[in-house]
C-alpha cells in the first residue's frame, strides 16, 4: 500500500492496481497522471481500478472523463468506509473539511453522509429510541435521517435497540471550547505535536538507546520516533484522560510498582516460582518499555508547558473564559501581534475573546483587522473574511455567554486537577458547553428540562424525537436485559457535528466513570480536533507572487 502521490507509480510486479479515495477533484488529477504516465512506460500493462471513500459522485467521474483516464479503468465504484473506530468508544468519520463546508460553503454533503453513517449504526444495533440533539446542522442529520427511515418503508432488519438515546450536537454551538488549551494528557500532546490517526510523531532524542546516548548528538536517529495511542496500552488507557498535573504522580507510582516487580526474581528459590517469574517477564518488561516511552513523553511535553509563553497565553484564555476583560482590546493579543507571534495562536485568542464576548464593538473589531492585515501581511484578509462566515468574528449582539456561563455552570472555582469530582478539570475550571448538554441530558426524568430557560441562549433548534418503534422490540436492550438491575447504565450516543476535541472525549469518559452516573457514553465526530488544525481548515493559504514574475 502506497500512498497517492504525483508521478510515477512505485515500481512493482503487480497485474492490478487499486485506487483508494476521497471524492476529491484534486484527487482525480492525481490519479489520472499516474494512471497516464504508467501506461505510457514500458512495462507490463496493468489493470486499474478505483474505489471512492464513502461514495462516487459524478463530478469525480467527469472529471476523470476529461482527463482521458475514465474508460482505462476496470473497476469504478464506492467503497463505503463510514466510521473509523479510534477506540472501544470513540468512531471518527475523518471528514477535517466538514464544518469548513458547511459554515462557508453552505456545502452539506458531510451531512449526509453523518446521516447515512447513522442509518448503518441502526441497521447494526437496532433504531436508536431518542434522538436529542441542538443546533441547524444537527436539525439537517435528524431530518435526513428520519427521511432516510421513511424510505426503507418497514423493510428495517427487526434488531433490539442497544443504543437510548443520540445526542447531536452542531460544533456551532460551542464555538469556544474547540479554541481553549486542552490540558489534558492526551489533549497537551494533540495540541503540541498533533495525533494524527492514534500517531504521534515525537522528536528521537527522548527516546535513544543507552548506545545512542554514549554516541553523543551525532549517533542520533534523526527519524522522527511514532508512537501509536490508544486505551490497548494499559497505561496510556489509565494517564490519557488525566489532567497533565497528575500525570507525574502516576508514572512515580508504576515506576515503583515495576521496579518491585523486577525485585521479586531475587525471592524465586524454588523451580516453581522462577518458572512463574519467568513467565510474567514479557509482561514487566513491556509495562517498562511503555512507561519509559511515556516519562519521555511527558517531559517534552512539561518543557512546553513551563515556558513562560504557554503561560502567559493560559492565563489569557482562561480571563476569557472567566469574562475578563473581553470588551476591549486586549494588552497580551496586542504584544502577540506586535511581536508576530504565529498568526494561529493570535486568531485562536481573538476568536477566544469574541465568543466569550459574545461579539466585538465595531471599533475593536477593526482595530484588530488592521493590526493583523498590517503585521501578517494583506493574503489574510480572506481567512478573516472566513472566520466572520464561519461565526468566530463578529459584530457584538445579546451578551448571552454570561447567563450561560452561570446557568450551565460552566467555571468551576479550585477544582481538584488530582482527584476531579467534576468534568471541568480537562480545562482545570472550565467545562464545555457540550459536555453539560449531554450531562444535563442524562439527568433521569429531568433531562434539559431543568436547564431550559438556558437552552434558549444557545444557537440553533433543539431536536426532541421520539422514534417509532416496534412493540415487542421496547424496553429491552439484550438477551441478558432481565436478568440485570433496573439500574443498567443507559447507552448515549454522542454525535459532534464539526469536530471534537480530546478533552471534550475525556470530559464524557469522565462523566461516564462516575459511581453515580446513569449513562455510559459513546462519542462519534466527523473528525477529532484542536484550535490549530480546526482553524486551518478555515484559513485559506495564499502564495504571494513577487512582482517580477509577474512582468
Amino acid at each position: 500500500m502506497f500512498p497517492l502521490k504525483p508521478g510515477h507509480l512505485p515500481q512493482t510486479t503487480v497485474q492490478n492496481v487499486v485506487f483508494f479515495c476521497r471524492p476529491r477533484l484534486a484527487l482525480m488529477e492525481l490519479i489520472a497522471e499516474n494512471v497516464l504516465k504508467e501506461e505510457a512506460g514500458a512495462g507490463s500493462k496493468k489493470e486499474f481500478h478505483v474505489f471512492f471513500v464513502p461514495r462516487k459522485t459524478l463530478l469525480c467521474e467527469r472529471k476523470l472523463k476529461e482527463l482521458g483516464v475514465y474508460g482505462t479503468f476496470a473497476t469504478i465504484d464506492d467503497y463505503s468506509l463510514e466510521m473509523y473506530p479510534y477506540d472501544s468508544d470513540l468512531l471518527s468519520m475523518e471528514m477535517e473539511d466538514s464544518f469548513k463546508d458547511c459554515t462557508l460553503y453552505e456545502d452539506y454533503t458531510s451531512l449526509y453522509d453523518c446521516a447515512k453513517a447513522l442509518m448503518t449504526v441502526q441497521a447494526l444495533y437496532g433504531v436508536i429510541p431518542y434522538i436529542h440533539g441542538k443546533g441547524q446542522h444537527a436539525k439537517h442529520v435528524c431530518d435526513m435521517v428520519l427521511r432516510m427511515r421513511l424510505e426503507l418503508g418497514g423493510t428495517e432488519v427487526q434488531i433490539v435497540p442497544q443504543i437510548d438515546s443520540l445526542l447531536l450536537l452542531d460544533r456551532s454551538v460551542d464555538l469556544l471550547t474547540p479554541l481553549a488549551t486542552q490540558l489534558t494528557y492526551e489533549g497537551l500532546i494533540d495540541e503540541i505535536f498533533g495525533i494524527n490517526h492514534t500517531i504521534v510523531q515525537l522528536p528521537p532524542e527522548k527516546f535513544a538507546s543507552s548506545s545512542e546516548a554514549q554516541g553523543g548528538a551525532s549517533a542520533f536517529s534523526t527519524e522522527l520516533r511514532k508512537i501509536v495511542l490508544n486505551s490497548g496500552e494499559e497505561l496510556y488507557a489509565e494517564i490519557r484522560d488525566k489532567n497533565f498535573n497528575a500525570v507525574g504522580q502516576v508514572l512515580s507510582r508504576k515506576a515503583k510498582a515495576i521496579s518491585a516487580q523486577f525485585e521479586e526474581r531475587h525471592g524465586a528459590k524454588t523451580v516453581g516460582e522462577i518458572k512463574k517469574f519467568v513467565s510474567k517477564l514479557p509482561y514487566i518488561q513491556a509495562a517498562k518499555e511503555s512507561l519509559g516511552n511515556h516519562t519521555s513523553i511527558a517531559e517534552l511535553v512539561k518543557e512546553v508547558t513551563d515556558s513562560s509563553e504557554f503561560v502567559g497565553c493560559l492565563h489569557t484564555q482562561q480571563e476569557f473564559m472567566n469574562g475578563v476583560d473581553t470588551d476591549k482590546v486586549h494588552p497580551y493579543v496586542e504584544d502577540c501581534i506586535s511581536k508576530q507571534d504565529p498568526l494561529t495562536k493570535v486568531l485562536r485568542l481573538l476568536c477566544m475573546q469574541c465568543a466569550a464576548n459574545n461579539g466585538f464593538k465595531p471599533k475593536v473589531m477593526e482595530f484588530y483587522k488592521q493590526e493583523i492585515i498590517q503585521t501578517y501581511g494583506f493574503q489574510h484578509a480572506i481567512t478573516l473574511n472566513n472566520l466572520e462566515k464561519a461565526g468566530l468574528l463578529r459584530v457584538q449582539g445579546n451578551k448571552t455567554y454570561p447567563a450561560l456561563r452561570k446557568g450551565l455552570r460552566l467555571i468551576v472555582e479550585d477544582v481538584s486537577e488530582q482527584n476531579p469530582t467534576d468534568a471541568s478539570y480537562v480545562y482545570s475550571g472550565y467545562a464545555p458547553v457540550t459536555v453539560r448538554l449531554a450531562q444535563f441530558l442524562a439527568r433521569p426524568g429531568q433531562g434539559w428540562r431543568s436547564v431550559e430557560n438556558v437552552m434558549d441562549l444557545i444557537p440553533g433548534p433543539k431536536i426532541e424525537v421520539a422514534q417509532e418503534i416496534p412493540a415487542g422490540l421496547k424496553k429491552k436492550r439484550s438477551s441478558v436485559s432481565s436478568l440485570q438491575s433496573d439500574e443498567e447504565k443507559k447507552l448515549m450516543l454522542v454525535f459532534f457535528l464539526g469536530g471534537v476535541t480530546y478533552a471534550e472525549i475525556a470530559a464524557l469518559r469522565f462523566l461516564s466513570h462516575q459511581d453515580d452516573s446513569t449513562t455510559e457514553y459513546i462519542i462519534a465526530t466527523t473528525k477529532i480536533i484542536n484550535g490549530d488544525s480546526w482553524l486551518n481548515s478555515l484559513m485559506e493559504p495564499m502564495q504571494l507572487v513577487p512582482i517580477a514574475e509577474m512582468q
